[in-house]
Parts: C-alpha cells; sequence; structure tokens
C-alpha cells in the first residue's frame, strides 16, 4: 500500500506540483487548503506525512502542527513545514513543536518530493539541506 501525503498548502501551483511529483513518486496524495480541513482530514485520511505550509487560512501551520502532535493517534506522522517564513526563529518554534524538517520557499518541488521518500524511509538518501 502507498504511503499517504496530506499536502496543506493554499497556492494552487505548488499544490499542483507537489501533486503531480508525489503521485510520480509512487505516493498517495491528500489535499487541505486551510488548517481547519487539515485537522478534519487527519482521522479519516491518516495520512504517514503532513507537507504543512505555515501562512494557510483558518489557523496557521503552527496550530496544525501543535494540534497533530497533541494527538497520540497522530505522533507517528512525519511533518515537513514549507513556509516563505525563513527566519530563524520560526524555524526554532517548528522544531520545538516537534517537526521532522522545514524547507522555506521558494524550493524545488522535486527537493521536496526527495525530501519527503526520505522522511518516510523510502531512500537511502540523506535529507537535503535545509531541514533540522
Amino acid at each position: 500500500m502507498a504511503h499517504c501525503v496530506l499536502v496543506v498548502e493554499d497556492e494552487e501551483p505548488i499544490v499542483e506540483s507537489l501533486c503531480f511529483l508525489m503521485g510520480q513518486a509512487g505516493l498517495a496524495v491528500k489535499v487541505a487548503r486551510d488548517g481547519p480541513t487539515a485537522l478534519e482530514m487527519i482521522d479519516s485520511v491518516s495520512p504517514d506525512l503532513m507537507l504543512l505550509d505555515v501562512m494557510i487560512p483558518g489557523c496557521d501551520g503552527f496550530e496544525v502542527a501543535r494540534a497533530v502532535r497533541d494527538n497520540p493517534r497522530c505522533r507517528h506522522m512525519r511533518i515537513l513545514m514549507l513556509t516563505a517564513r525563513g527566519r530563524e526563529i520560526d524555524r526554532r518554534k517548528g522544531l520545538e513543536l516537534g517537526i521532522d524538517g522545514y524547507m522555506t520557499k521558494p524550493f524545488s518541488t522535486r527537493d521536496v518530493v526527495r525530501r519527503a521518500r526520505a522522511l518516510l524511509g523510502l531512500d537511502g538518501d540523506a535529507p537535503p539541506e535545509g531541514g533540522p
């Protein structure tokens, strides 16, 4: 069974590119375009990995990450934050919440796919630079 990735992103070009490349990499992809929808989908979708934008409608990515880490059924889920917020304080905040990686925009969607596969244990590759 394919690993499931939940893409939480509101910028359509990024969503389309990530969905296409994740599908090409053999990953099942679901999409939420805001924080509340992402939190609703977690129980029904049971993703293995969440690609999480910080600046999304409804509640920000940090709030979503906190809710995921506070939910005992979701503690296995890997979280890779994708954001334009490249300040060290934002990166530290994410790491304190227990995220597994942090990539700043602009990024190559191919690099995101490589990082996702590494976080899921699908490649022997080391994660690309820019993550914890």
